[in-house]
């Protein structure tokens, strides 16, 4: 199997090249790792200049030889190659799983939203440097070569499921990148916000009219929330069942996914 791996937005530490390749040699010797070139570009905060990444995530998706595309990490900037790239995408990106989260949820959105390949929320190579992270890693790695269901959140069903951090997908409410959701399950997580931030995030969740006719919600982990000042007073699952009742739909619990080495696999659609 033939995975190609790029970099949609942040810069990163170039070391982790080099761990991810020997883990996955040694541990799946049925996989080839091909890293763009662009992996390694700076433009200040991003890895490369929008038309560079751009120009990467496009070349690989229409590269009839790879199997799957593997995001190297978050951070921020995919949303700043939508337009660009979109477009331009071919026969051979369609027949593509596509496998990251965080910022990557711009593209994993827009690319559900057109029905092109097989969009993946789930551990990217930079997390192969958390605690165990080769475990991490080798849930994505599983579920690309072999369909391995042991990387699978374990809540996952027979309905539809969609997985989102909460800044992502409140940033592609309103926009034409956003899939629509009718039917899902939505699980939603979130890290290094404060609970105001977070509610407030859930309020406008909550009121979209993009997201009427969702199945119900969960949460996934919310790590490193930033202080509040005074003390924010609310559990999670307390905003989760207010907003979700607002919403009209049945909060469903906490899932398996997030910034966490516990983060687990979540197809977009069904399993």
């Amino acid at each position: 199997m033939r995975i190609g791996v790029l970099a949609a937005s942040s810069r990163t530490n170039p070391d982790v090249i080099g761990k991810v390749t020997a883990y996955a040699a040694a541990a799946f010797p049925e996989i080839e790792l091909v890293f763009h070139p662009q992996c390694t570009d700076t433009d200040g905060h991003f890895a490369g200049s929008d038309f560079r990444r751009a120009a990467a995530f496009v070349d690989y998706a229409n590269d009839p030889a790879f199997n799957a595309l593997w995001f190297l990490r978050g951070g921020y900037g995919a949303n700043r190659i939508l337009a660009m790239a979109m477009p331009d995408l071919g026969r051979a990106a369609r027949d593509k799983a596509y496998l990251g989260y965080s910022d990557v949820g711009f593209l994993l959105g827009a690319l559900y939203a057109r029905r092109i390949g097989r969009p993946v929320h789930g551990p990217m190579a930079s997390d192969i440097n958390r605690r165990d992270g080769e475990a991490t890693v080798a849930r994505s790695l599983g579920w690309l070569l072999r369909g391995d269901r042991q990387a699978l959140e374990p809540g996952l069903g027979s309905q539809p499921t969609a997985a989102f951090n909460l800044t992502i997908l409140t940033s592609l409410i309103g926009t034409p990148w956003l899939p629509d959701l009718t039917d899902h399950v939505l699980i939603v997580e979130e890290v290094s916000e404060p609970m105001y931030n977070i509610d407030r995030m859930l309020f406008k969740l909550a009121n979209a009219t993009q997201l009427k006719g969702i199945a119900g919600l969960r949460l996934g982990a919310v790590t490193a929330v930033q202080a509040n000042e005074p003390p924010w007073g609310e559990t999670l699952d307390y905003m989760m069942i207010r907003w979700s009742r607002d919403m009209g739909v049945p909060y469903l619990g906490r899932a398996e996914i997030g910034h966490t080495q516990g983060n687990r696999v979540v197809p977009f659609g069904i399993a």
